[in-house]
């Protein structure tokens, strides 16, 4: 009896110099598992509603570039009637300026035959008074002898040959004149008639520019606020999946709690067994536990996609990016600099390539064409996350990088931002490129 007495007093001598192993603390939140479904049904809703505007998103976003296009080509057009406007006004002038020398021209004959007639009708008159009548077959029969029929005959004739034939070539003139300026007055006609179409057909190609720029406003405002409710939804989620996260990091911190207080119920345990076996024999000793194994390193492949996600909502700049990040973008003499993608700093598409990939020391060039060919190619329906999605005649239009799932990261185009899109299959090649 006293023996087991003494044993009993050892064991609880040694729990109170020894100690107990660290206590556990109160539990934590235990969230039901109808909770974490809830949260987790709602987080998915908004991923749907966030696919189902990325895809609207995208058909919005290729419609503006083809409206882009449309103002561009009638744009082209409204600069070509302009320009055969200004050939028509060149040309009705100068047919103005003709018809002007024709008209003076035919004016001046007019004048001269006028003259001409008055100095006739002046002779005449002064051969009449002289007791001639010149002109007239009465000036040969009131001749009074043979000699003065002559002096009346030679008279004729000098008139004949001199102011008559000049009446007569004045008149040719201003016949000639008269067509002349006929001619120019027609030509004037059609020239005016000429510009006249020009100057309706530029105020058509205006108006049809104007319609065509209408129109690409009219679907850049939709654009922007179907941006804005896609951006208002994404918020929307990563707030849902924050209450997922939260809740399931709440009953994964209970599972853990739930461990450790086995643990320590386990270590008390033991201890409690280990001071009874001291007190029998003292030089009996616990084992001690193992040292846990390390975890183990990261995956490049995720090391690349989650530098590329990390620069989504970055300006898409042409030209823009290199292996340490976002640049400013270069000058295209086109679509970029009416976007004024040279004053921001962004990423083109290969630019996003060039630095998602150098996280994981590989190093591409800045054209997606040369992207294309610098890993594996795999076929486009063994596809993985990792590997790089190309579109166009040897990959030179466009490059994302596959997240799996049907969904890609994208600098897409001037004007938008990096972005998650559903992958487009419209154009694209056969092959994608893994490099890891």
């Amino acid at each position: 009896m006293l023996t087991r007495l003494s044993a009993v007093v050892a064991v609880l001598m040694t729990a109170v110099l020894t100690g107990t192993a660290a206590a556990v603390p109160p539990p934590p939140p235990n969230p039901s598992d109808s909770e974490i479904s809830a949260s987790r049904a709602e987080a998915d809703a908004k991923a749907a509603r966030v696919g189902e505007l990325t895809g609207r998103l995208t058909q919005a976003e290729s419609r503006l570039q083809e409206l882009l296009d449309d103002v561009s080509y009638k744009r082209e057009l409204a600069n070509k009637a302009r320009v055969d406007l200004e050939t028509a006004i060149s040309e009705a002038e100068a047919a103005r300026r003709e018809a002007t020398a024709a008209r003076v021209e035919a004016d001046a004959a007019s004048k001269a035959v006028e003259k001409s007639r008055l100095e006739l009708d002046e002779f005449a008159a002064a051969s009449y008074a002289q007791g001639t009548t010149v002109g007239s077959f009465s000036a040969y029969i009131g001749a009074k002898s043979p000699e003065d029929l002559l002096a009346r005959a030679q008279m004729l004739e000098a008139v004949s040959a001199s102011s008559l034939n000049r009446l007569d070539q004045v008149t040719r003139d201003q016949g000639t004149a008269a067509n002349l300026d006929s001619a120019a007055r027609a030509a004037l006609q059609k020239a005016e008639a000429k510009q006249a179409a020009a100057d309706e057909a530029k105020k058509v190609a205006e108006q049809a520019q104007q319609v065509a720029v209408d129109a690409h406003s009219a679907q850049a405002a939709a654009t922007e606020e179907l941006q804005s409710d896609k951006d208002a939804v994404e918020r929307e989620l990563a707030s849902a999946r924050g209450a997922v996260n939260g809740l399931e990091a709440q009953r994964q911190q209970y599972d853990q709690w739930t461990e450790a207080k086995k643990r320590e119920d386990e270590e008390n345990a033991r201890r409690a067994a280990a001071a009874a076996a001291a007190a029998a024999a003292p030089q009996a000793q616990a084992p001690r536990p193992a040292a846990a194994a390390p975890a183990p390193s990261g995956n490049r492949v995720q090391t690349v996609i989650n530098r590329a996600l990390a620069q989504r909502g970055v300006i898409y700049a042409w030209g823009g990016g290199n292996h340490y990040g976002p640049t400013y973008g270069v000058r295209d003499g086109g679509v970029a600099d009416s976007y004024g993608d040279y004053r921001k700093i962004g990423f083109d598409c290969s630019g996003l390539m060039m630095y998602a990939f150098a996280g994981a020391g590989v190093y591409l060039p800045h054209y997606s064409g040369y992207q294309y060919n610098s890993g594996r190619k795999v076929p486009l329906s063994q596809m993985a996350p990792g590997d790089m999605i190309f579109w166009g005649p040897g990959g030179g239009t466009h490059v994302a990088l596959y997240l799996g799932g049907g969904m890609m990261v994208e600098a897409p185009h001037s004007g938008a931002v990096v972005r998650i899109s559903p992958v487009r299959y419209g154009g694209i090649m056969p092959y994608v490129t893994r490099m890891l």
